[in-house]
């Protein structure tokens, strides 16, 4: 008994210890010290932006106010906050994604007032001590007018688009997570100053992603002695960096669309069939084809039209003995698209089959089997199958007198595409035979059956074009 209850405390011991270690990770991310000041992190759209083609002639653009037209403050569970959703500084955004593009001359029009009375300041000081002329006009260069005035704003923010989680629970240790989708839509119309004209409109979205992940312990390791130990982060995106990217890829927007439509031109015009100008449309191209705007799932087939793949993992018999081991089985699949939900896909393998003192069976197996895929267009998608084939039953025991087992088979499974072109899968499945002869033993309403779980990769060799 006290060999027991030191082997116990050892055992939780080293459940602390883990915890401890699996936190250390991002506990190194705490503010436990002081942070030097570093360059403002940069978005991913930026990084477009600045690989756009270069203009023929730079834009002079004059932005007035850009700010946010929502009115909605942070939600709170405590009480009222009259801390704003998002930032109201979106003018300063712009002008600095206007500016680093490389395809517009912002000029100051936000405080103008301020322009203004420093110039006249200007000039005042020169007449009094230069003995100028106030009113001469080779005091001062001229203000540079615009002619283009990009309008808009920040136009809606949504909160709790999309929420969700999941968690465990056993014997006092639990694991759970939680997530929620907030999104900010982005708005911007270009003015040209000589008559008016809405010149170009662009929109553009940014989601907003929080997340919680938690771990803990609780038990009685003896009477009156409790262990206790839970660990967890949270992730907010910042919405002043989501906001930036927003604006950014609405600029980049505003550019492309202004060449295709000849209102602003490249330096050199070939550059329309850059990569930049392809991926763009590309993007537009699948925008139109969403499905749902809040989900973002688009009508593309992410799952080529041809697939090969291979799925490894083990097998178990299930019929008129209750004796049986888990035996390995490997298959090749090779599947064609009927269209984004069907597949027909052919899979031959060789698998094991174990019935103790009776059957202890290797053979090849063919299957043609229908595959239905539930998201076609997400990256991550449940499937399931059904079908028929062949066991090629090579020992022949007992009853089992045919060389050729037809059987029925059906699998469910969860995919996820790590790239366009190839994805991982886990399934779940069963074959049913349709005789009672495998184990040798006639007995029961049912046939024999084996299932098994096995992991898979697949490759898709003919992608998918966008009409």
């Amino acid at each position: 008994m006290v060999q027991k209850n030191i082997l116990l405390r050892a055992l939780y011991v080293l459940v602390l210890m883990l915890l401890v270690t699996a936190c250390g990770t991002y506990m190194q991310q705490s503010p436990f010290q002081p942070r030097r000041a570093v360059l403002g992190p940069e978005s991913p759209a930026k990084k477009i932006l600045l690989e756009l083609p270069k203009p023929q002639d730079k834009i002079v653009t004059a932005v007035y106010k850009f700010r946010d037209q929502t009115g909605q403050y942070k939600p709170s569970e405590t009480g009222a906050n009259w801390s704003t959703a998002v930032t109201q500084g979106a003018t300063t955004i712009l002008i600095r994604t206007l500016e680093e593009s490389g395809w517009f001359i912002p000029i100051e029009r936000e405080n103008m007032g301020n322009l203004l009375n420093e110039r006249k300041i200007i000039r005042t000081s020169r007449s009094q001590y230069e003995g100028k002329d106030q009113n001469s006009e080779s005091m001062l260069p001229p203000l540079l007018f615009a002619g283009v005035i990009l309008e808009g704003g920040i136009i809606s923010y949504e909160s709790n688009i999309l929420t969700g989680g999941a968690g465990v629970r056993y014997f006092g240790a639990d694991l759970s997570g939680q997530y929620r989708e907030d999104r900010i839509s982005i708005y911007i119309r270009a003015v040209s100053t000589a008559n008016g004209k809405v010149l170009k409109t662009v929109y553009t979205t940014k989601s907003i992603l929080s997340q919680e992940v938690s771990a803990g312990l609780f038990r009685y390791v003896q009477t009156k002695r409790l262990l206790e130990a839970e660990t967890g982060f949270t992730y907010n995106e910042p919405s002043e960096i989501c906001v930036t990217e927003a604006i950014e890829k609405a600029v980049e927007s505003l550019i492309i669309e202004g060449v295709k439509d000849k209102l602003w031109a490249l330096q050199n015009p070939k550059d329309t069939a850059s990569v930049a100008f392809k991926n763009y449309y590309d993007e537009k191209r699948i925008n139109y084809a969403s499905d749902n705007a809040l989900s973002r799932r688009m009508y593309m087939n992410n799952r080529g039209n041809l697939t090969v793949g291979v799925n490894v993992g083990s097998n178990m018999y299930s019929g008129d003995f209750s004796n049986s081991d888990l035996r390995p089985k490997v298959s090749l699949l090779i599947g064609a698209a009927l269209s984004p939900h069907f597949n027909v896909d052919l899979e031959v393998g060789y698998r094991g089959l174990m019935v103790e003192n009776k059957v202890n069976d290797y053979s090849f197996t063919g299957d043609l089997s229908l595959r239905y895929v539930f998201l076609p267009f997400d990256k991550l998608t449940p499937f399931c199958s059904l079908g028929g084939g062949y066991d090629v039953n090579q020992i022949q025991v007992g009853l089992s007198d045919t060389k050729y087992l037809p059987k029925l088979n059906g699998t469910f499974g969860l995919e996820y595409m790590v790239n366009p072109k190839f994805g991982v899968s886990l399934t779940s499945g069963m074959n049913y035979y349709l005789n009672d002869t495998f184990d040798g033993t006639k007995a029961g309403y049912y046939h024999d059956l084996s299932w098994g779980i096995s992991l898979g990769a697949k490759f898709y060799l003919q992608n998918n074009k966008h009409k």
